[in-house]
């Protein structure tokens, strides 16, 4: 098995060939020279059987055991002599194998990712020779070529352990909350599953927040949204690379303390549309770059974003569309799947195994953690 994934990842390497480059030292281009990924071959002595798969869903902690700790020499002093792409396989005593990727944002983000571990499955298990392999574009540097802009730096870890659980959100109780508001004129709209789903965990880390600091504090919450298919290039619809931009959404309690759900519905909402209806109408690559500049630039009340305590952040990021499921190397599809490297408060929205409900892997800060897993007004949205 081991020399059937080896075989399919340098096959499916040679048509996804910048993932086998090394950033160049300004940090803003692949240099491809066939420099590879990094592969870890491990062993674990004890089978992969129900106890442990029920261990690991408890203790999501437990499951970090199984990413490539090779990634911890990476920083950001040395990036271009660090691969792009680290990948672990790990083999049990009855044959099973925990399967991780550890990759380099700047290069891939999710959507690349996770079609590269869903497109190698195939690969391994189909056989499927090189010429045929043809399931990303390379032109987004067609489009977005070279700029000389300056972000600011919001991504500083919170100096603080973060937990994670894993929770399964009740499609019942979801679809009463939607006729709820619908029946009610609460909402002029019909909410999808993602914005119920968002708007119950940020009112939810609201409400630890009050519960812990004495005050309910403004709030950002950072959703990623994928570009792909939203602008008017055909290039752009199924490119490799990183094609997301980080919509901030923000809560300001001023006059609006009570935290209902349909308000936090109707900003997620009302935020997420004027980005979409502005991708696209815009024609010009430039407008899209100085959209995106303005959104990482921005500052709240005056104050810079990341590791702000006067401002609770966090991220929701959804994963519901993503092949995650489907990714078959021949062997039965996944039966534990974990996201994130621990370093900020992230909430991860995925499809469960069955497809009909939304499962969710909270990594929060220890005290918030504790007071969400016993806030009744969220247990009653989770399926027991």
């Amino acid at each position: 098995m081991v020399q059937q994934l080896e075989e399919s990842l340098s096959r499916i390497l040679t048509h996804v060939y910048p993932i086998s480059g090394r950033f160049d030292e300004n940090k803003c281009s692949i240099i491809c020279q066939d420099q590879g990924v990094t592969l870890i071959k491990a062993k674990v002595n004890r089978r992969m059987d129900d106890e442990f798969l029920q261990q690991a869903y408890n203790n999501l902690d437990f499951v970090m055991e199984f990413w490539p700790h090779d990634i911890k020499v990476v920083n950001a002093t040395n990036l271009f002599v660090t691969p792009i792409m680290f990948v672990q396989i790990t083999i049990f005593q009855c044959g099973g194998i925990a399967l991780s990727t550890s990759t380099s944002h700047p290069a891939m983000d999710g959507w690349t990712n996770f079609t590269f571990i869903y497109e190698w499955s195939k690969v391994c298990k189909l056989g499927i020779p090189t010429e045929k392999i043809n399931f990303m574009s390379f032109d987004l540097a067609n489009i977005f070529g070279p700029r000389n802009i300056t972000f600011s730096d919001q991504a500083k870890p919170l100096n603080t352990k973060l937990v994670a659980k894993n929770q399964i959100m009740d499609e019942v109780s979801l679809s009463k909350l939607r006729d709820k508001l619908t029946n009610s004129e609460a909402l002029c709209f019909k909410p999808s599953r993602v914005e119920m789903v968002t708007a119950i965990l940020w009112r939810s880390q609201l409400r630890a927040s009050q519960a812990i600091t004495g005050e309910i504090k403004p709030s950002v919450m950072s959703f990623p949204l994928n570009l792909r298919g939203k602008l008017k290039y055909p290039e752009s619809t199924n490119p490799f690379g990183n094609f997301i931009i980080d919509i901030p959404i923000t809560y300001d309690p001023k006059g609006n303390t009570n935290m209902e759900l349909k308000d936090f519905i109707i900003l997620i909402r009302e935020t997420m549309q004027k980005t979409l209806d502005y991708c696209g109408e815009t024609s010009s690559a430039n407008e899209v770059i100085e959209m995106v500049a303005n959104l990482y630039n921005k500052n709240y009340e005056g104050k810079e974003w990341g590791a702000n305590d006067d401002i609770e952040e966090f991220t929701c990021s959804s994963l519901t569309r993503f092949h995650m499921q489907e990714a078959n190397f021949g062997w039965g599809n996944p039966k534990l799947m974990h996201f994130g490297s621990r370093n900020n408060q992230v909430f991860w929205l995925y499809s469960t195994q069955c497809g009909n409900s939304i499962g969710v892997q909270m990594d929060l800060k220890e005290k918030y953690m504790d007071f969400i897993q016993h806030d009744l007004e969220f247990l009653a949205f989770i399926k027991v």
